[in-house]
């Protein structure tokens, strides 16, 4: 069931202690529903809509893969007993889960309908931590990053094979990883100030500085034009990077240097949304890039602790996130 927080009044209230006066009256909220996770401490993160009904996350304390049913708010767990640490996750079309074994250094293959897991491990022992996976189109491939063993992989799906890329600069921690419309896969490279691009014929990897050096990406949003736009961790902006011009824009977040930007997402509508978890509680923002403006902002009952990671279910015009604050959590940002 929904878990009572404190009320939306008193979360307005300490809004409006990080917000601007002028700013917070123009940055209307979207509601938001979070379930409390009924195992206790176990990080569920990276949430993945298949429909209004089911919805998979990952345990990633907890060391299990979980399904909610919104409606009724019922939970099923799966125990994976080797204890991966489960960092994230992504459920095809067929309803097959794919998770990243992160303490393992592998990826898993889970079939809910034969409860059988398949473990695809990394060709190199150096590729210790797969982290963020995502499909490419048509599904063929899986593309993921290893923020500890400095690469970015891609799985292909009809025979397993496993190709890993090493990432030029030391230390990068590729993070955050989307697919662009014209199949570019796009990297933060978190423990720099650069962003990079792979081609996904050839796997060359291209690095992609920012003006400043203190910038952290952490995640990153390819819209459908092919445009960038990442949150910076370090620094509190929002970006904007312009793959044909190179050229950079940012924007300040409402909560200021101290944001410390994380889960990102973008609508059917292409507005970018991410959670700023410097500020208790966690606050949930809007940003419209036509008008280049926020437009919206509204606070995490639960607080959030952190939000890592968020996915956007086109059918329902939802925002699904995973808090540290041991709930699942849903924002509405269309209409469905």
């Amino acid at each position: 069931m929904i878990r009572s927080f404190a009320p939306f009044a008193i979360i307005l209230a300490a809004v409006a202690a990080v917000i601007p006066a002028h700013a917070a009256e123009t940055l209307a909220p979207v509601e938001i529903a979070e379930w409390n996770v009924p195992y206790p401490d176990s990080r569920p993160r990276d949430p993945f809509a298949v429909s209004a009904r089911e919805v998979w996350f990952a345990g990633q304390r907890g060391h299990y893969l979980g399904r909610l049913d919104p409606e009724t708010g019922t939970f099923f767990r799966r125990e994976l007993p080797d204890r991966p640490g489960p960092h994230n996750l992504i459920v095809g079309a067929d309803g097959i889960v794919w998770y990243a074994g992160n303490l393992k250094g592998y990826i898993g293959r889970y079939d809910p309908r034969t409860d059988e897991i398949e473990h695809i491990p990394m060709p190199d022992p150096a590729a210790r931590d797969p982290h963020t996976l995502v499909f490419d189109a048509g599904e063929r491939h899986i593309w993921f990053t290893l923020q500890g063993a400095n690469m970015v992989g891609r799985l292909r799906l009809s025979d397993r094979a496993v190709d890993l890329i090493h990432v030029p600069t030391l230390r990068a921690r590729p993070y955050g990883i989307k697919i662009g419309p014209d199949g570019t896969v796009w990297v933060a490279l978190f423990g720099t100030s650069k962003l990079a691009s792979i081609d996904p014929e050839t796997l060359l990897l291209t690095e992609h500085s920012l003006p400043d050096t203190g910038a952290r990406p952490r995640r990153l949003e390819v819209l459908d034009d092919g445009q960038i736009y990442y949150v910076d961790y370090a620094r509190g902006m929002l970006g904007h990077y312009d793959p044909q011009t190179a050229e950079v824009e940012e924007w300040a977040m409402p909560s200021g240097a101290g944001a410390r930007p994380y889960g990102m997402a973008h609508d059917a509508a292409g507005r970018i949304w991410f959670v700023e978890t410097g500020v208790d509680p966690n606050l949930f923002v809007g940003f419209d890039p036509t008008q280049k403006k926020f437009f919206s902002i509204t606070p995490i009952a639960s607080g959030g602790g952190a939000v890592r990671h968020m996915h956007y279910h086109a059918p329902t015009g939802t925002v699904w996130f995973g808090t540290d604050a041991n709930t699942i959590g849903r924002a509405q940002v269309m209409a469905p």
